[in-house]
């Protein structure tokens, strides 16, 4: 028997490849199939089935892909009502792999067909559990995604997680091995660690959601307290995720089509598609085509666009760096925006070489911030977490984090200069694209952002002054 947990950062998301006698079983697979196919043949495995712990919201699953290429049954925990041909297994349901068996745990509460599944090796023990997204490592689902489909308030499915854990989880041994859908970064939880790894001891020991003494009224204020809204995408991934999609070969395809310079425009034109620029933030400020929205491919990509473009049936036309097409259209993917149009053939280089019109971004280093700038009279906008903010921030600036920039941007007097940073440029550059899409030009944005403030004489504090604070 193995175990291979397949990591994607980008997403802070776990796939599982298991193997046991010559047949395979894929837990949450991603979007693109090819890796597990090419895998399977390497191994000389079957691929007998594909599980899924939920229907996912922050990125669209390879499930049906797989099955289709595969023959492989999608096998979904009790409560899936799958709009395709999916197995929906019982509580306690046990399906054989090679020499050992998974057994379905049904864990509602992060949704209420949250499921877990137990590996019993050969011998009959428990060994490991994929939790999905009901437990990760130092935290636990968060229980208002649901919410509509559920017809249940984030409380009542926040209790019915409590019960899920108690009952279902810590009743297992402490040796058993936990293999979460998710580490720190993803929107799915609120807290949890960067290690993906874990038992069930250590999580008893140290997870704040699983401590021996905690009541149910203690549980359910601490694990919806904090909650910050969900992306717009993610209701649009799980209807993907639970209705199907377009293959990942044909979005692929339309994503790799190569656009010409001279024809570019008039495509984005006809088709009314959002241009997203996915270069590194500084190489974008020096240069882009008018309109662009910048997020680099080089950061938390996916998770931005979902958040700030939302509508997963945007059209969109790619610029990136010759040679980044097929992992931006493949990240892209991941997370359902699959009304790709094409990419910019050549690159930025091809649009300046046509001798087309570009744009740039008012961008100084943090040397010529700080001779400028005149604490308590220029206004400052720090477009990081409130969480990083709270932690420290320049002395007088205002906190208008980036995943609300759609509400604060309306508050913007188009006649006050103001300067922009987050914590290392990548952040501020979204914003600052957003900000010149929308004809905003009266701001600077700081090269470096507060880790580089940090360094020098500026004032920094802790102190939050609440009418600094986006409401």
């Amino acid at each position: 028997m193995e175990i291979e947990q397949i990591y994607t950062g980008c997403l802070a998301q776990g796939a599982y490849f298991i193997t046991s006698n010559g047949e395979a079983a894929i837990i949450d697979p991603l979007r693109e199939t090819q890796p597990y196919l090419e895998r399977l043949e390497r191994e000389g495995v079957i691929l007998k089935y594909i599980f899924e712990t939920h229907f996912h919201a922050d990125f669209v699953s390879g499930h049906i892909d797989l099955k289709n290429e595969t023959g492989a049954p999608i096998i979904y925990g009790p409560n899936a009502a799958c709009e395709f041909d999916c197995v929906s297994a019982k509580d306690g349901q046990e399906f054989k792999l090679g020499n050992v068996k998974i057994k379905v745990l049904h864990t509602p509460g992060h949704t209420m067909e949250s499921t877990c599944f137990l590996l019993i090796d050969e011998n009959g023990k428990d060994t490991a559990l994929f939790s999905g997204d009901t437990l990760f490592i130092g935290d636990v689902g968060r229980p208002d995604l649901a919410q509509k489909a559920a017809d249940m308030t984030q409380e009542q499915l926040a209790a019915v997680l409590f019960r899920s854990l108690r009952d279902k989880i810590m009743t297992l041994g402490d040796d058993v091995i936990v293999y979460p859908a998710h580490g720190a970064g993803s929107a799915c939880g609120k807290n949890m660690s960067k290690e993906t790894v874990s038992t069930i001891g250590e999580q008893k020991q140290f997870n704040y959601a699983l401590r021996a003494n905690m009541t149910q009224a203690e549980f359910i204020k601490e694990v919806t307290d904090g909650l910050m809204p969900p992306p717009a995408y993610f209701g649009m991934n799980v209807a993907m995720n639970k209705k199907g999609y377009e293959s990942f070969s044909t979005v692929y395809n339309n994503g790799m089509r190569a656009i010409k310079a001279e024809e570019f425009e008039a495509v984005a034109d006809q088709t009314n598609a959002l241009i997203l620029d996915t270069r590194n933030n500084d190489v974008f400020s020096k240069g882009f085509i008018p309109q662009s929205i910048n997020i680099g491919i080089d950061g938390d990509f996916a998770p931005w666009v979902g958040a700030l473009i939302a509508d997963v049936k945007q059209p969109i036309l790619i610029v990136c760096e010759q040679g980044f097409e097929k992992e931006t259209v493949t990240r892209l993917s991941r997370v359902g925006f699959d009304n790709l149009i094409g990419h910019l053939n050549g690159g930025f280089a091809a649009w300046q070489k046509a001798g087309k019109e570009i744009d740039t971004v008012n961008r100084i280093s943090v040397e010529q911030f700080v001779n400028e700038v005149k604490i308590g009279e220029s206004k400052v906008i720090d477009c990081r977490k409130e969480k990083e903010y709270e932690a420290e921030h320049l002395e007088d600036a205002y906190s208008k984090p980036l995943a609300n920039i759609n509400q604060w941007i309306k508050e913007i007097n188009t006649e006050e200069h103001f300067y922009l940073h987050c914590a290392g440029g990548y952040r501020s550059m979204i914003a600052a694209s957003i900000l010149e899409s929308r004809g905003y030009r009266n701001f600077t944005e700081i090269a470096g952002g507060f880790n580089a403030i940090a360094k020098t004489k500026l004032p920094t504090t802790d102190f939050i002054c609440q009418s600094k604070i986006l409401k």
